[in-house]
């Protein structure tokens, strides 16, 4: 039988108009209990009266002879008949004590014959008066003597009223219950269940629990009146948003198992999700321990004789004081180990059955909340014994007002009492009363429709609880005076009428169901989040998602024994109150993210939300917290932090597009607009360099960089601020080099984590290298993001390889360079390059020669707030003409330098000074210089050969050149001094900084090498820096 079938929204319940028609299920297409009984008979006993059996048939589709055939098809395939067994009217009467008074049997309104089929939907019976039925067997006597203690003051046929509404209650209240446990038990295992028992019952089973039954009396008569109505108020608002914000991301799109933690999870991150999701399972397993204290205090309390232990208290009246017997800590702990041992093997029996039995726990907390409220307006006016007053406006006015004072471990006033409470305190000893919102969504993978019984069951659920509250604090606070709300534990079942055990037996009852469903939930969800990989130590709790969470349950179940242990449910309350209320503030600020960004997947289909509805939600959960507790607040607070930052370092990256994504987008977004297409201004400069990972196709297919760029990379960045963008460029057709170079930046992008720098990757297929890094330095970036450095290896084996190739590549890269203003950096030595581990001495040496902003000072201090560089210090070497004032021009160096916040020595060469040296470094020299001449003529003769042949002018690189041998000559000779100068002061160096002279122009490519190589001969780590047409540094604040 489909849930639904039975569980129409504004179909269900008691018709009270008309002929007082009893349609629990009044929709077309909808399940019809058919009731078929044989006569009551005469017997005097409840076991000898027939039971009556119910059968379950839809409406809707019938035979050519106007029958409903016994096997019915659905959605999901036929269904064969089912049959259960449910007491009846007669059953009523028994519960009534009717049959102890007299062995005559008490007819049932209307009853079916033998054979006869009463449908209750279509048959319209007929209720017979109950007062007709008690005159007619002589029962009108035994009637009066039954209520005369406690109805004396009233007429017959108002007590003879009341036992015929009690008993139409009663009757619809069992069959509702009745309908709903029929239409859960006989549902196919594999039919998802709707709003009623999806969401509804569970959250209204989780909210009404332990709390009002044992505490809320104690409450109202510590805090008054006024007071309770505000703390009632207070909480339930806090949980009416929660349940809106809930409502609105559960139905942005499918849900999955895992309740809060999906939702929180998704919409703020995994750390966040994660952190939260922990916190709110601790919430569970210790609520579940605060169900099962809550169940074993209400046994003791009913058989006193069961404990082991006594202990006596001080029960404090004025200026009288006696002692009463209490419940023993120790029995509490014995009997909690035991019932929650019991609780886990039934939880091992697996999730099924528990669903299958959890319904019916609900039918004695209705008949229980029922009984109390009859009892209420039937109770004895003004009995001193019991403290007792009925609804009296003088008690009412009493209790108003507040009444803080100290007591005792166990609640008990007294004056020399350890324990004060106050408003705050009353607070944490509430809020577990409100809770239990998140039952629904606990349920979500086994909902038929998440989006539509998520809202209307948790939010339908709290203004029920909400209201029932309201309306006890009113009925409390009249019914019995503040001496015994504050000694009674048990009020509820005292006034309960007329049987004050049933309400011992549906707090039991409620609270194991309550703890039966947080044992059941709280494993789950730590397999939830084990199963999503996040973080590897819960790797142990992870379960196939057929398979039963045993290692969860064990580990639930310790946590809960431990709880038990402590042995006082006061203290356990804060401590649950702080888990669920980190959980709601979640879920609220969860809301109120997405709502502010307003993001295109932000849809919900509940549309009664705002964001900042979400935000007072979230505000008042704080608020709360810190009115509890504040020590209890920062401790719930470093909690979820300390799991949050171990989540942050050792869980796996998640991406499953959470606000905060979105977030940082909008930011992101806001952040470019306000840079705007200025430049930057040097206080706010930061190097993005573009490297280029690739550059002259000489590494293995199998490395997407070279190992030591990523390090160079770092090194430019102060602290890891910056950003870095690595590129490569993949020569053939778009078309078809596609997949290739989405697979290559797969590649190089997890090559960047692995070596930790903050930086993207990009693949850009272009026709030939040069083509595609035109397009690269053109359109890179965005606004004043775009990369404004490149850098590149210096092509070292460019003389092995292609000769023609490497130097027009290389050369068009830096006049690329020039012409987009992007800022160079040749990196010479690149694979002796430090990486983190491998600390450096010496010195960082600046070969100052031209202008180019402060870049090259710039980069200098970069390197020394690196760990391998740390420990060098910077020499900058200023090129003086040979008739210049030396000691002028480095007072003048080392006067802009301390302008600039710059520590470093500064050292001036003048032009005579810079001649070669005599020895093996002036013989080395001499033969590299007349080796790069030899070189160069050769080229020139094959070039001017070339022209004359094909009568053409001098032609290089595809294009006219024009060449001077002298000053060929002149820059050989220049840049060989400026090598041989590095050597002499700088061999020892760490790492060597010089300008990178331009390409001359219409000047052979090759030519420029023959430069560029003799300039860095022999030197083992050389940058080569060209800055850009502004200042990278500032002299002012």
């Amino acid at each position: 039988m489909n849930t639904d079938d039975l569980e129409g929204g504004e179909d269900d319940g008691y018709n009270a108009q008309g002929n007082r028609k009893y349609s629990p299920v009044g929709a077309q297409d909808r399940a019809v209990l058919e009731m078929a009984s044989m006569d009551p008979g005469s017997s005097a006993t409840a076991s000898q009266s027939p039971i009556r059996k119910v059968r379950a048939r839809t409406q809707g589709r019938m035979d050519s002879d106007g029958k409903t055939p016994d096997v019915v098809g659905g959605d999901n395939g036929p269904h064969r008949e089912h049959k259960l067994e449910l007491f009846g009217f007669d059953s009523l009467v028994n519960i009534l004590g009717l049959k102890s008074m007299t062995q005559e049997q008490v007819l049932a309104p209307s009853s079916p014959r033998d054979n006869e089929v009463v449908s209750i939907t279509g048959g319209d019976p007929t209720v017979v008066p109950l007062l007709r039925s008690l005159k007619e067997h002589g029962l009108e006597a035994q009637i009066q003597i039954l209520f005369r203690s406690s109805l004396h003051n009233l007429s017959l046929e108002y007590k003879c009223f009341l036992i015929s509404s009690l008993n139409e209650c009663l009757y619809f209240t069992a069959f509702s219950c009745r309908s709903m446990f029929c239409a859960y038990i006989m549902q196919p295992s594999g039919v998802k269940m709707g709003t009623m028992m999806g969401v509804f019952v569970p959250c209204l089973q989780s909210i009404l629990g332990i709390i009002y039954y044992i505490r809320f009396s104690w409450i109202i008569g510590m805090g008054g009146i006024a007071d309770s109505l505000l703390l009632v108020s207070l909480c339930g608002l806090c949980t009416f948003l929660t349940g809106l914000s809930l409502s609105a991301i559960a139905t942005n799109g499918a849900m999955k198992g895992g309740g809060p933690y999906y939702l929180i999870g998704r919409a703020l991150g995994p750390e966040v999700g994660v952190s939260i999701g922990l916190c709110f399972f601790l919430g569970n397993a210790v609520a579940a321990a605060l169900y099962v204290l809550g169940a074993v205090e209400t046994f003791l309390k009913a058989l006193p004789s069961a404990g082991f232990f006594t202990e006596t208290s001080t029960k404090v009246n004025g200026s009288l004081s006696k002692p009463i017997q209490t419940i023993s800590t120790h029995d509490l702990q014995i009997y909690g180990l035991v019932v929650t041992v019991i609780l886990c093997i039934i939880v091992f029996g697996g999730v099924k059955m528990i669903n299958r039995v959890a319904p019916v726990f609900l039918i004695p907390v209705l008949l229980s909340v029922l009984c109390i409220f009859i009892g209420i307006f039937m109770a004895k006016k003004d009995d001193p014994d019991t403290g007792i007053t009925g609804l009296s406006a003088d008690s009412f006015k009493d209790n108003w007002d507040s009444m803080y004072q100290n007591t005792n471990s166990d609640g008990i006033p007294d004056r020399d009492g350890k324990v004060y409470w106050n408003f705050n305190a009353l607070v944490g000893l509430f809020f577990p009363a409100v809770t239990g919102i998140m039952a629904g969504s606990n349920r979500s993978a086994s909902l038929k429709d998440t989006q539509r019984s998520i809202p209307i069951g948790t939010l339908s659920a709290t203004l029920v609880t909400t209201l029932l509250y309201l309306v006890s604090v009113f009925l409390f606070g009249a019914v019995a005076n503040r001496e015994k709300l504050l000694t009674d534990r048990l009020l509820t079942a005292t006034i309960a009428w007329p049987f004050p055990v049933l309400i011992r037996v549906g707090i039991i009852l409620s609270t194991l169901g309550a703890a039966l469903q947080s044992l059941t939930g709280a494993p789950r969800l730590l397999a939830a989040i084990a199963n999503d990989d996040i973080l590897p130590v819960l790797n142990c709790f992870r379960v196939a998602d057929t398979s039963e969470p045993h290692i969860a349950t064990l580990f639930t179940t310790v946590i809960c024994m431990g709880c038990v242990v402590i042995g006082n449910l006061d203290l356990i309350t804060p401590t649950v109150t702080m888990f669920f209320l980190l959980c709601y503030s979640g879920v609220n600020l969860s809301c109120f993210l997405l709502d502010l960004l307003d993001a295109p997947s932000w849809r919900p289909r509940w549309k009664f939300h705002h964001w900042l509805l979400s935000l007072l939600g979230a505000l008042l959960c704080v608020v709360i917290m810190f009115l509890i507790s504040w020590l209890f607040t920062v401790v719930s607070l470093a909690l979820a932090s300390l799991i949050y930052y171990y989540v942050s370092i050792k869980g796996k990256a998640g991406d499953w597009g959470d606000g905060f994504k979105s977030a940082y987008f909008q930011l992101a977004l806001r952040s470019l607009r306000s840079l705007g297409a200025k430049q930057v201004h040097p206080k706010n400069w930061y190097p993005i360099p573009l490297i280029f990972c690739r550059p002259w196709g000489k590494l293995p297919e199998n490395v997407p960089c070279h190992p030591k760029l990523a390090d160079f990379a770092n090194c430019m960045k102060k602290k890891g601020r910056g950003m870095s963008i690595f590129v490569n460029i993949l020569d053939g057709d778009y078309h078809e080099c596609a997949e290739d170079a989405k697979e290559a930046c797969k590649q190089l992008d997890t090559y960047i984590n692995y070596k930790n720098c903050e930086g993207v990757a990009e693949i850009v297929v272009a026709t030939n290298m040069t083509e595609g890094f035109r397009g690269i330095v053109q359109t890179m970036g965005l606004g004043n993001l775009k990369p404004n450095i490149v850098v590149v290896r210096y092509p070292e084996i460019w003389r092995r390889e292609n000769l023609k190739e490497i130097p027009t590549r290389f050369v068009g890269i830096i006049n690329d360079c020039i012409v987009a203003n992007k800022a160079v950096v040749i990196v010479k030595g690149l694979d002796e390059w430090p990486n983190e581990y491998q600390r450096q001495y010496g010195s960082i040496d600046l070969y100052w020669i031209v202008r180019d902003g402060g870049l090259m000072l710039l980069l200098s201090q970069l390197l020394l707030t690196k760990e391998s560089f740390e420990s060098c210090k910077i020499q900058v070497f200023c090129i003086a003409e040979e008739d210049s004032d030396a000691e002028c021009l480095k007072a003048d160096v080392k006067k802009f330098l301390y302008d600039l916040r710059l520590q470093a020595e500064v050292i001036v060469i003048t032009i005579k000074s810079w001649d070669v040296e005599g020895g093996s470094q002036q013989d080395d020299s001499i033969e590299a210089f007349n080796d790069a001449r030899k070189r160069v003529a050769s080229y020139l003769a094959e070039l001017k050969e070339a022209a004359k042949r094909e009568g053409t002018p001098l032609m290089a690189d595809g294009k006219a050149v024009v060449v001077d041998e002298q000053q060929v000559e002149k820059f050989l000779y220049t840049t060989l001094k400026l090598n041989t100068t590095i050597l002499r002061y700088s061999r020892m160096a760490a790492v060597v900084l010089v300008s990178l002279p331009p390409p001359p122009i219409n000047h052979p490519a090759y030519c420029y090498m023959e430069y560029m190589d003799l300039l860095v001969g022999n030197v083992q780590r050389l940058l080569m820096v060209r800055g850009y047409r502004r200042d990278v540094v500032t002299l002012f604040t």
